[in-house]
Parts: structure tokens; sequence; C-alpha cells
């Protein structure tokens, strides 16, 4: 989700339906006992449903690169750009460009997140969070200068991906975790829950063309098919039980690299298939 990269902004569409982007979970590449493969991809995305008519068609694309190793950290490139049409001639394109850097222990992470839509800036943001004791330190420097701190317990985009790998290779089929990704204007936390199913052995052919597959380093790897809810840390406090924000379905192999995912708004639902996919060279670690 789409690291791949489980990173999250709101931008309004049509003034009904919110399009938030999972940045930090489509681009978290990592897991914990494992080489991370560094790689390109490009994801093309498709209208898969509208409930209730919400909007009439809908495409896009994501871009995601990844670098990086346990000894200099991960660095993650993200891009989305989506274009919604209400069915009645109006249309929205949203452009959510992320850049990030994360210390492989999970203790340092540095974000930069841009949102345009129709080629307009609508939201900078800019930032740090240093891990220190029991606490995290937030230090925003866009939308506004200030600093946050936060519980602790809280992981970054990676280290989430990382947990649900390890959790997917103990058998485990549920995972909460509480996210800071940077969005919301750098002062979200999300609460989230991983559903995690049966793992898919190497040999299973995919039922769609993929183009990873075809990649030698991709050949030996196990996938699982994970499901992350997003919820509001905030509302679910003051309010109980509730729907999530959004919810980000897709293959995850071991190597960190995920595929046919699925992006639900509640209001919409995109669907995204590997068009492109290239290996990148990794430096080792010294």
């Amino acid at each position: 989700m789409m690291h791949f990269c489980r990173t999250s902004l709101v931008v309004t569409a049509f003034g009904v339906a919110a399009l938030v982007s999972p940045v930090g979970l489509v681009c978290a590449a990592a897991a914990a006992n494992g080489p991370f493969l560094a790689h390109q991809a490009l994801y093309n995305l498709n209208l898969l449903k509208s409930r209730g008519n919400a909007i009439g068609a809908a495409r896009g694309r994501i871009v995601y690169n990844f670098t990086g190793s346990v000894c200099e950290g991960y660095s993650s490139e993200f891009r989305q750009v989506s274009e919604l049409d209400n069915g009645e001639g109006k249309s929205i394109i949203s452009d959510l460009r992320s850049t990030s850097w994360e210390d492989a222990s999970g203790k340092s992470f540095r974000f930069r997140i841009e949102t345009l839509t129709n080629e307009v800036s609508t939201s900078q943001v800019d930032g740090t969070a240093e891990r220190s004791g029991d606490h995290i330190i937030v230090r925003l420097r866009q939308p506004s200068s200030k600093t946050l701190t936060l519980d602790g317990s809280i992981v970054f985009p990676t280290e989430q991906i990382q947990r649900i790998i390890d959790a997917a290779r103990e058998g485990k089929s549920l995972l909460e975790l509480n996210v800071y990704d940077g969005s919301g204007n750098g002062e979200k936390v999300y609460d989230t829950m991983a559903v995690i199913g049966q793992p898919i052995p190497p040999d299973r052919p995919v039922t769609s063309p993929d183009p990873s597959i075809g990649s030698e380093q991709m050949k030996s790897q196990t996938r699982w098919p994970v499901t992350v809810s997003y919820f509001d840390r905030d509302a679910k406090r003051r309010e109980g039980e509730q729907t999530p924000l959004y919810a980000m379905s897709f293959e995850l192999y071991e190597n960190g690299v995920s595929r046919a995912i699925v992006l639900d708004y509640n209001d919409f639902v995109l669907s995204g298939g590997i068009d492109k996919f290239e290996v990148k060279d990794a430096r080792p670690c010294k």
C-alpha cells in the first residue's frame, strides 16, 4: 500500500468524496528479515466501483521508486495522479507527490508531501520525526513551523510494512498498529488494522499480466493478500466504533514489492495493476 507506499493526504473531490492517497503503504518496501528490493514500479489505476454514483469515471497512475539499505536507510519517491469525473462533465485532477527517508531501525523519518489540484498546489507538508526514549518528536517546517510530541508506540511507514511481513511469516491474520506518515498537515496519527490472508506460493500463477513476475528476483518470493484499513485516531476516541477513512488491499511479497492494489475511498474504489517494473541496483553495506 503502495514503502507501497501507506501515507495519506486528503483532497476534496466535487465537495463530496475525499480522495485519500496511502503514500506510506504504497511506498514502504522492506522486510525486517530479508533483502529489500530496490525497484521502480508503475501502476495503472482504473475505477473498480462507484457507490451511490459518487463518480462517473476515474483513472490514474502511481509511480513509485524505492532505494536504500539497512546501512543507509530507505528512500522512496511516490507520485499518484488521479482524474475523477462526476459523470456530468465536471472533472478534477489530483496530483500527490511524496518523498521520504526512513532509518532502518525506525528511529528517524523525513518527509515532504505536496498535493496539487488541477495543477494548483493546495497543500505542502515538510518535516522530520525522531524517536527519543518513549516518545517521538515531530518538527514541521510546512505548512507552518510547529513541534509535536507523539507516543513512542507509533510506527513509521516502512516499519509498518516490516511488521506486516513479520506477522505474515508468523502465520498471524490480524495486526493493529498506530502509524504516523506525515499526512494530514503533518499532525495526524492513524489507527490501522491489517488483515493478512494465507500465503501464496511462488509457483502459483497470477490472474492478470504482471511484468514483475518475470523478474529473476521475484520468482522465488512468497506473497500474502493484505488489507489495511485506516481510521481517524481522534474521531475513533470521540465516537467509538467507526468506518475506516479508507482501506488498501494488495498482494505483498517478502521483499516488499506490492501488486494487485485496490484503493477503497468509501464512495468509490480504484484498482491498480503493475504496468512497468524495473529492478534497481542496490549498493551493499560496507
